[in-house]
């Protein structure tokens, strides 16, 4: 399956409002109705990714608008027939004095399966960016498949973050150097906001400032609720 699927938000006449929303299953669009700022939901509209599945996002916010992307329900990838690796990317671009705010729900690996995912961010000059990761290694009881997770973050043409996560190697998983043998990894990105200056830890969770501005926290545990709570703990 491939799909692509575009979201634009722009300021007109003091408030946001969605230039384009176009969904292909499964990756489904959905505005949301009512007060508060201007949010649309992705919602799974069909078993994906799939193992051979190549999904793609794009968000443009103009300068000045605001915008929440938010996920409905976690994301299971499943192995293919075939034993090919699955895609999804997303593409973010955020104009000087724009906003958005990106928090899919988690991401679940089950065995057998083979995924790449990827977000590249483009800012410029106060734009603001906050963007959530949660990767939870196998159904309970199950060994998870293998991921790579890539993050590029770009701000008028310096880099604030480049990284890459691969998990799915037991030995590695589990080692110190790795996950200690936790199955959730929970990771945010601010860009834009005060943040702090030097790094702190706690238990089980870290809070880094990047050195061209922003954080990077990241958590883990051994299951999504308590991997969310120390991501709380490590943000102000």
């Amino acid at each position: 399956m491939i799909a692509r699927a575009r979201v634009v938000a722009e300021r007109v006449g003091g408030r946001t409002v969605l230039r384009a929303l176009q969904s292909a299953a499964p990756l489904t669009l959905v505005p949301r109705r009512g007060p508060g700022p201007v949010t649309v939901h992705l919602v799974g509209s069909a078993a994906s990714p799939l193992g051979g599945d190549d999904l793609h996002l794009a968000v443009e916010v103009g300068p000045g608008a605001e915008l929440v992307l938010a996920g409905v329900a976690a994301t299971v990838v499943l192995p293919g027939p075939r034993a090919e690796p699955s895609r999804a990317a997303v593409d973010i671009q955020v104009a000087d004095g724009g906003s958005l705010d990106y928090a899919p729900e988690p991401t679940v690996v089950t065995t057998r399966a083979l995924h790449t995912t990827s977000l590249h961010a483009t800012l410029s000059g106060t734009a603001r960016l906050r963007c959530r990761e949660t990767l939870v290694l196998g159904r309970t009881d199950e060994q998870p498949g293998s991921l790579v997770s890539d993050w590029t973050v770009i701000r008028d043409e310096v880099a604030l973050l480049r990284q890459r996560l691969t998990i799915g190697d037991p030995t590695l998983d589990a080692s110190p150097a790795g996950l200690a043998g936790h199955r959730v990894l929970a990771t945010e990105l601010r860009v834009g906001e005060p943040h702090t200056a030097d790094p702190v830890s706690g238990d089980w969770w870290s809070l880094i400032p990047l050195a061209h501005g922003g954080t990077l926290a990241t958590a883990l545990a051994h299951d999504a609720v308590t991997a969310g709570r120390r991501l709380a703990e490590a943000l102000p």
